[in-house]
């Protein structure tokens, strides 16, 4: 069973959440683009300060600052689940890409001194790069309980048409 989560107004939380494939899935550049992505279509639709946004293996943290603190819960699951869903269709596969739920604290005070205020004027141009659309990468994840047992999953972009528009 959860804890029902704190909501407050004009408050910093840090957020964290965990990628489910492994560890390496951040370093394929494009999929640092594809965050961008994301993220630069969650501040349009909603309205938040964000700061720090820090990618540690497997695990995504950033600080963010709703301006209507009850919003948390819908920005998280616009970002994971659109991160997810486009994730997916470029690389053919399903099921989960997050694990579990993702973990949020009230900071009493400001973020630390390494969380800057975000760029977005870089945000929107690494959002511009384009996605591959075709192209094999391979993730090579060890488990961090068995040093000794190594998973590797090639995931292959499969080419994918761009949606037809709307009729006029």
């Amino acid at each position: 069973m959860h804890k029902p989560r704190k909501l407050q107004q004009n408050v910093w939380y840090r957020v964290g959440t965990e990628v489910n494939i492994g560890d390496p899935l951040f370093r394929l550049p494009w999929t640092k683009v594809l965050l961008h992505r994301v993220l630069r279509e969650a501040k349009k639709r909603f309205s938040f300060e964000m700061r720090g946004l820090k990618v540690e293996g497997a695990r995504l943290t950033f600080y963010i600052k709703p301006n209507d603190g009850l919003q948390l819960p819908n920005i998280m699951q616009f970002l994971k689940q659109t991160f997810s869903i486009r994730f997916n269709v470029l690389t053919g596969r399903s099921g989960h890409v997050w694990k579990n739920r993702y973990e949020s604290e009230i900071l009493e005070g400001e973020p630390p001194a390494w969380a800057k205020e975000a760029d977005w004027a870089a945000v929107e141009t690494a959002a511009k790069k384009p996605l591959p659309t075709v192209g094999v990468y391979k993730l090579a994840w060890v488990s961090p309980r068995s040093p000794w047992v190594t998973i590797t999953i090639v995931i292959s972009v499969k080419n994918v048409p761009k949606p037809a528009s709307p009729p006029a």
